[in-house]
């Protein structure tokens, strides 16, 4: 009778759990182990299953753990620190200090004998030398002020401004720098595609080589052709094997960059949605275009914040000549300094100005109006690049509508040709070589034409991001 291995299995636990030494625990364990393995194995599998992501999960999922965008997010939390940090000299300070002082003599008030007088009745008075101590050798200060800037407001509040717009920048970095992700998942999302394409055809090319190699070799052995046709087709062979291996790395290395863009392991492998279209892309004219691109684009804007950053140095570099005043109040406790009470208050104001400075106050001034200047400059120059970026844009655009149009016009002809020559073959009047040869022209025309209507989309998603909009 044979015994199952569901039965051999609970045998053996059986077995292991009567046994009364301590390593029959250590062995249930291994049993258990061994027993469970095929469910680890699935387990494993699962996680080493291809991650399907399409198109719009793949910009997403960019933009939440992208290091770039990150690290941009960041940024823009360090600046609304220091703009908190700048706003809070809008505020008053209090401060609390003390002190323990001690000296070694101090000056006491001495009376003679008979300062007072020199009554009958009590004779001098004093009647001998007095002295009188003033405070104590040690000495106790403390207390709690309060200190308003009232003139250094202006300086602050230009401060204030220079941090507000440096937050700006870094939002609008952060900005930037997502519409740069989102461009760059969408290229390599669709440069794979367009990879397994090429890989396809150069398969097919390799295949067709192939077959009229069998055929260049058949008709050297029936001496219908010289030598040199076989050693010819050996090369057109080995050429399609180095263009399918070189297009199989390529791949590998679109992945692995979509991995590290998408803040992923570079080893994740991907599961594309084959089926994915070219996205029609809807771009407005030209001359829309340049206004929206001058009003919206974001390296412009960052320019622009550049230049409110540099007049509110300006402005502060041209307040530093007003003196610093300051309102003070304060209440004090002491202990051993004379003629002060114990606890009293004061309150006032204190001015200070630097009559002077070595010229740093004009040096700053001449440096601040230099920085205005150039990046007034740096604006005009940044619209001129943006202005001929996006007619470069278009004119590309246009360019690859007219490849579009061809390819179309190609795989027209192609499909044609490969019909014919499936006909030929039927009829015997074509070789094998010839119909296999129109069927991987064909399918290298069809790669074509996927890579011509991906180039559009991508080109109107550049422009997207050249006129300040997500590109999606």
């Amino acid at each position: 009778m044979s015994i199952g291995p569901n039965q051999r299995r609970q045998s053996t636990i059986a077995t292991l759990i009567r046994l009364s030494k301590p390593r029959s625990v250590v062995w249930l364990l291994l049993a258990a182990a061994l027993i469970g393995l095929p469910l680890n194995q699935n387990a494993v599998g699962q996680q080493n299953a291809p991650m399907h992501l399409t198109l719009d999960q793949a910009i997403d999922l960019a933009l939440k753990q992208n290091h770039s965008i990150h690290l941009h997010s960041l940024s823009v939390d360090q600046m609304r620190s220091k703009k908190d940090e700048a706003r809070s000299n809008y505020l008053p300070q209090i401060k609390t200090s003390g002190s323990v002082l001690h000296v070694t003599e101090f000056a006491g008030i001495e009376i003679p004998t008979g300062a007072f007088g020199n009554f009958p009745s009590t004779g001098p008075v004093p009647s001998k030398p007095l002295f009188i101590d003033q405070g104590g050798l040690t000495g106790y200060t403390g207390g709690v002020g309060l200190e308003q800037p009232l003139t250094q407001l202006f300086r602050i509040h230009q401060a204030n401004v220079a941090a507000k717009q440096d937050v700006l920048v870094a939002q609008t970095q952060l900005d930037q720098t997502q519409d740069a992700v989102a461009l760059q998942v969408r290229q390599l999302y669709y440069n794979i595609l367009i990879n397994q394409q090429k890989i396809q055809a150069s398969q097919e090319q390799l295949a067709a080589v192939r077959v009229k190699g069998a055929e260049s070799r058949s008709d050297v052995e029936r001496g219908n052709a010289l030598e040199i046709a076989a050693i010819q087709s050996e090369a057109n062979i080995l050429q399609a094997q180095q263009q399918s291996l070189t297009l199989k790395l390529q791949g590998d290395d679109l992945r692995r960059q979509l991995a590290d863009l998408l803040g992923l392991p570079i080893s994740t492998r991907f599961d594309l949605d084959a089926g994915t279209a070219a996205e029609n892309i809807d771009i407005p004219s030209r001359a829309e275009a340049v206004r929206l691109a001058l009003g919206q684009n974001q390296d412009l804007r960052v320019a622009r914040r550049g230049l409110e950053k540099a007049k509110a140095a300006l402005s502060a570099a041209k307040d530093a000549y007003i003196p610093d005043v300051t309102a003070m109040s304060r209440y004090s406790y002491q202990s051993g300094i004379p003629l002060l009470v114990h606890n009293f208050g004061t309150f006032g104001f204190s001015v200070s100005y630097d009559l002077f400075d070595g010229g740093r106050r004009e040096a700053q001034l001449r440096e601040a109006r230099t920085e205005v200047r150039s990046a007034e400059v740096a604006i005009d120059k940044l619209q001129s690049e943006i202005e001929v970026e996006v007619e470069a844009a278009y004119d590309r655009i246009e360019e690859l509508k007219q490849t579009l149009d061809v390819a179309e016009q190609t795989v027209k002809v192609r499909t044609e040709a490969a019909r014919l020559a499936d006909r030929q073959r039927e009829q015997n009047a074509a070789l094998n070589s010839a119909c296999s040869q129109a069927h991987a022209d064909l399918s290298s025309a069809n790669a074509s034409l996927f890579e011509a209507d991906f180039g559009v989309s991508l080109a109107a998603a550049d422009l997207k991001r050249t006129i300040g909009q997500m590109p999606r």
